[in-house]
């Protein structure tokens, strides 16, 4: 199915959803009209029955009244529920429309941490605005977020867990309902993301006191005595010696009494909680289904002791329990008669360690689930991308390659194919011809084969490749490093990485080889470099704007010439970025020259190589 096919199909749901929501909003409008207008007539009768002296009549009035009342506003709070899941609906796909159409301002943003030293994370836009994680990012939790960029920024994975993440995002690619009902879900609970940091710190709060269960036991026998000794003296049988017992339990309760802090605690822990137990609760009811990808990926949820919706459900009943710490009297009355808080203080206790212990368990679940479920919805929103396969020894075969960051209707897609290790392409070609593009292309597309996702090709085979990338390069004043000296020691650590035979071959991008030095040195550098890689682990491309590097060919049998082009045509250059075979056959800088105003020799401004 073509993207124009899928957008359409996006934009003909948001126009049934808005049509709902109008509708929606047109019928709450008049409930809200029959609630006043009954609340009023309501009133008017009643009071009229009343004054009239016709009490029976006037209670029935005013009980059917009320029962009325309270069913139209009932149905209208359903009504007002179903407008707000409507609207949220709306907006995750509205978001799925500006992921298929690449329009960034109205794709979330959310922050992540940048990788400095990640050796291809800036090379290839993985990370940061418009980026590959930028494009793929509809995780509900922060575990979520970095488990999926960590499946982008840790190549290779090893077999086995590829094997079983494939396996995960291909079963959830049809299933759109279900990957956003799960952030529906997550969406109702709350409009923050679900932070297992801030719940884990929540839980490793310390909650009550020394000696809790002693106090309670204490505070239990004097708050039976209180309640025998006081019957005994209502019934004129004892003194008043429940005074004495009582005086215990209140002075007591004073010393023990931990005040807000422990409802602001109470409070925290719920909201926490309630967002990760509506989602938890979510995939439990949908991964009961045996032999299936996702009941695997949940088991460790399922055939835990105690189910987190389980756990949810008590600490929410425990944590409402304690909320009576909000109504200062009806709080010291039931204290007054038991130890209340001291009870469920016990039991808040025994919740989070419970908790505590199967927290992780939980966050790496939900985490997997949803970086699945990021890629599930990339393949579901782009059916003419491909899955990649395996190929036999070290390869890249790619058939139309195209860059998934680049509009489709502006994105020129080329072939590749790179067999054996020490196979190098040298990429020549003109200033703005497309070389740096192409090799961000080839690396953001092995980025998503080995995390599992398809990609933007009609064709993709490969073997597992260790990325390494000198694409783009900075100084840096805080460390002291020049340009040259940054860009020395990114080669450095990919020529290293070759000699490592004992791990997967390295896939090396490697866009204008030493630029930061003068054309002498660079081509002497250049030279000696790309014939140590021809013998090392590892095959793929260098850009160059030096010509003179493309007789390597001739040196190295492994080395093969390509480029890209320019065209002039009406006193302006063109390009079509297309890869070509052999050396490039012009250059342009001297033209952008000329054609942007800069003086150039009248003799050398329609220079050809």
């Amino acid at each position: 199915m073509a993207i124009p096919s899928r957008t359409s199909r996006l934009e003909r749901l948001l126009g049934r959803i808005e049509r709902l929501i109008s509708q929606s909003a047109k019928t709450s409008s008049t409930f809200t009209k029959w609630r006043l207008t009954i609340f009023l007539i309501g009133l008017l009768c009643t009071v009229t029955l009343y004054k009239s002296g016709w009490y029976q009549a006037g209670n029935l009035a005013l009980a059917g009244f009320l029962l009325s009342f309270a069913l139209v506003a009932a149905y209208h709070s359903r009504l007002e529920q179903r407008i707000h899941r409507l609207r949220l609906w709306k907006a995750i796909k509205s978001v799925h429309l500006a992921r298929v159409e690449l329009n960034w301002p109205q794709i979330p943003l959310r922050a992540n941490e940048i990788r400095e030293s990640h050796p291809y994370a800036n090379d290839l836009d993985l990370v940061g605005a418009h980026s590959l994680l930028h494009l793929l990012d509809n995780t509900v939790s922060d575990h979520g977020r970095d488990r999926l960029a960590s499946w982008l920024l840790t190549q290779p994975p090893p077999d086995a867990v590829w094997e079983a993440r494939r396996h995960l995002i291909q079963e959830l690619t049809p299933r759109s309902l279900f990957r956003d009902r799960l952030v529906l879900e997550a969406r109702l609970a709350g409009e923050q993301e679900i932070n297992g940091r801030r719940l884990a710190a929540v839980l490793a709060h310390p909650v009550g006191f020394p000696k809790l269960n002693l106090i309670f036991a204490i505070q239990m026998v004097l708050a039976t005595t209180t309640i025998f000794l006081g019957l005994g003296a209502l019934l004129n049988w004892l003194p008043g010696y429940w005074m004495f017992s009582f005086g215990a339990y209140a002075f007591i309760y004073l010393m023990t009494d931990q005040g807000e802090e422990l409802l602001e605690h109470a409070v925290g822990l719920h909201g926490e909680m309630a967002r990760l137990g509506s989602v938890l609760g979510y995939l439990e009811r949908h991964a009961r289904r045996k032999r299936s990808a996702l009941a695997a990926a949940c088991a460790p949820l399922l055939n835990s002791r105690r189910s987190p919706s389980v756990s949810v459900r008590r600490a929410a009943r425990t944590l409402h329990a304690m909320s009576i710490k909000a109504h200062p009297l009806v709080h010291l009355a039931v204290n007054a008669l038991c130890p209340w808080d001291l009870w469920f203080t016990r039991k808040l206790q025994a919740i989070q360690q419970e908790v505590e212990q199967q927290l992780s368990t939980w966050l790496d679940r939900l985490a997997e689930m949803e970086a699945a479920s990021a890629l599930a919805t990339f393949a579901h929103l782009h059916p003419s991308y491909v899955w990649p396969i395996s190929a036999t020894g070290t390869a890249v075969r790619a058939g139309d390659l195209g860059h998934p960051l680049i509009p489709a209707r502006t994105r020129v897609a080329n072939s590749l194919e790179l067999a054996g290790q020490g196979s190098i392409h040298l990429i020549t070609g003109s200033n703005m011809s497309g070389k740096s593009t192409f090799l961000r292309t080839i690396g953001i597309n092995l980025c998503l084969a080995q995390a599992g996702a398809p990609v933007c090709a009609t064709g993709f085979e490969w073997s597992w490749s260790r990325l390494a990338c000198c694409i783009r390069i900075d100084d840096s004043l805080d460390t002291g490093l020049s340009f040259f000296y940054a860009e020395v020691k990114r080669l450095k650590i990919i020529l290293d990485e070759t000699q490592d035979r004992t791990a997967p071959p390295v896939l090396f991008l490697i866009d204008e080889i030493f630029k930061g030095t003068n054309n002498r040195e660079r081509l002497i550098g250049s030279r000696a470099y790309i014939t140590a890689l021809s013998t090392g682990s590892g095959f793929g491309l260098v850009s160059t704007h030096d010509l003179e590097l493309t007789d390597l060919e001739k040196e190295i049998p492994s080395l093969v010439n390509a480029h890209f082009q320019e065209t002039v045509a009406g006193g302006a250059l063109s390009f079509d970025y297309k890869l070509r075979p052999g050396p490039c056959p012009t250059t342009n800088a001297l033209k952008i020259m000329q054609l942007e105003g800069l003086p150039v020799p009248p003799d050398e401004h329609n220079l050809e190589l």
